[in-house]
């Protein structure tokens, strides 16, 4: 039988008021089998098309740039937000969708008022607030039909609350790094797949306007990679005052996994191997018990070889809020990208030298007094959802929309070496002290991970080459 022509979808629909732009929809996703009906009649007018949104953690960032983001969003829609992603295709598919922030959790009751009542400055809504240990787990009975739960927790605390939306039929948007060990990927990939739901990974760099020239463009100049650097020095403040939870984490972990995540993005190219080491000096004067720094060098498929540096230490009086940059020399040229240093520097009397990077999240100002956010850092949150508008709206499957944003699987490999490179680190960071050198790596291949200790050789091979993981990454 001949598949549905697009006369005949006129035929079917002009008697039925109200249905031509579902019919729109329904022949630009026609294929040789026909239309998707169930997708047409799921974009109907009388429809309720809204995204209900929880945010789990409104801390430094879910307070700050989530709020902001999802403010903006419940006041004008998505639609003027799609064309600085490169989706603006679907600016009058979506341009009657509605974004409601249903609820706001955070551990403590005064920072969960604080959000609740910074939101209800910018958009006149406030949202229900809860908090504690678990507040997700009360969000998600109290709004069975939310869509999108927006995690923003600690980095030692992002798989609960993401399995605990998946299994309620939620998708997600999760801060980096999307969980801190492999095992617990592969569980959150499982369980998307197994409810078709999307966990898309707040990856911003990704979408900054010079990484996207690089991806897009220098670096098929410079050919082929052959070694490089990535760096983010974070404010001492961050590890003695603004996160509690230091000692849970690292600065590798915690930032380094923008860089890892970047670099994949550039050249699809997954590890083969690495070391790790770490420094424990200035943070311990406080009684911090947390890695300063830590240094990690990943050898990938294609033979390149990049080093990370990361460290949350830098004093107070620095220019900038956190230095920053990476740089990639290619067998025919070589591209340096300074994120800190963006040519924007100002001084005044009593405030210092500064410098700001306004390409991150920036204010600008409306007719009305009120400042809209825009910046590559809203840019990350707006494909997640818009993919998510997608298989709500449009019936896509979440396979289909993997394009359109940072997937849970491109965040495996992330968490992959963020996982082996806590445990060479440690085991470095041991042997040092003993004045053992350095020699511990981890190797990935078919196998899986392996950990490879050679002060261990007197026990043998299965001393040696500790397996971790047993799966490819």
């Amino acid at each position: 039988m001949r598949g549905i022509m697009p006369a005949d979808v006129v035929a079917l629909v002009r008697g039925a008021e109200g249905l031509w732009h579902a019919a729109i929809l329904a022949v630009a996703r026609m294929g040789s089998n026909g239309i998707d009906f169930g997708a047409m009649y799921r974009t109907t007018p009388d429809m309720d098309q809204t995204i209900k949104i929880a945010l789990a953690g409104a801390g430094m960032f879910g307070g700050d740039v989530h709020l902001r983001a999802y403010a903006d969003l419940q006041r004008f829609g998505i639609a003027g937000q799609l064309a600085r992603v490169g989706l603006d295709r679907w600016s009058r598919d979506f341009a009657a969708v509605k974004f409601e922030l249903a609820a706001v959790a955070t551990r403590s009751e005064t920072s969960a008022r604080r959000a609740q009542e910074n939101f209800k400055a910018w958009t006149g809504h406030e949202p229900r607030v809860y908090f504690g240990d678990a507040p997700w787990e009360q969000i998600l009975r109290d709004f069975p039909d939310l869509d999108v739960l927006a995690v923003a927790t600690p980095d030692n605390l992002h798989t609960q609350p993401i399995l605990a939306a998946l299994a309620a039929g939620a998708h997600v948007i999760t801060e980096k790094p999307m969980c801190l060990s492999i095992q617990e990927a592969d569980e959150i990939i499982a369980a998307a797949r197994a409810r078709n739901r999307i966990v898309a990974v707040d990856m911003h760099k990704r979408f900054d306007p010079d990484h996207l020239r690089v991806r897009d463009d220098i670096q098929k100049r410079i050919g082929a990679p052959l070694y490089g650097t990535a760096y983010r020095e974070e404010p001492l403040r961050v590890a003695t005052s603004t996160f509690k939870w230091v000692e849970s984490s690292d600065p590798f972990s915690y930032v380094g996994a923008h860089w890892t995540d970047l670099i994949y993005s550039y050249y699809r190219s997954k590890p083969v191997s690495l070391t790790a080491v770490g420094q424990k000096k200035r943070l311990v004067r406080d009684g911090i018990d947390a890695y300063d720094a830590v240094q990690v060098r990943v050898d990938f498929e294609n033979g390149m070889s990049i080093n990370f540096h990361n460290n949350w230490i830098t004093p107070a009086d620095f220019e900038a809020p956190v230095n920053q940059g990476h740089e990639i020399v290619g067998a025919d040229g070589k591209v340096e990208s300074d994120q800190q240093n963006r040519g924007f520097r100002w001084w005044n009397a009593g405030g210092g030298s500064r410098t700001a990077n306004n390409h991150f999240t920036r204010e600008v100002m409306r007719p009305d007094g009120t400042r809209a956010y825009v910046g590559y850092g809203v840019d990350s949150l707006t494909v997640g959802l818009a993919a998510i508008c997608r298989v709500k709206f449009a019936g896509e499957s979440r396979d289909a929309v993997a394009d359109l944003y940072p997937t849970a699987e491109d965040a495996r490999i992330t968490v992959a070496l963020i996982h082996a490179a806590a445990l060479v680190r440690d085991l470095n960071f041991k042997y040092l002290s003993e004045g053992k050198g350095a020699p511990v790596t981890a190797r990935f291949g078919p196998d899986g991970i392996a950990i490879v200790d050679p002060n261990r050789a007197a026990e043998g091979a299965e001393g040696v080459f500790r397996k971790i993981y047993e799966r490819p990454i």
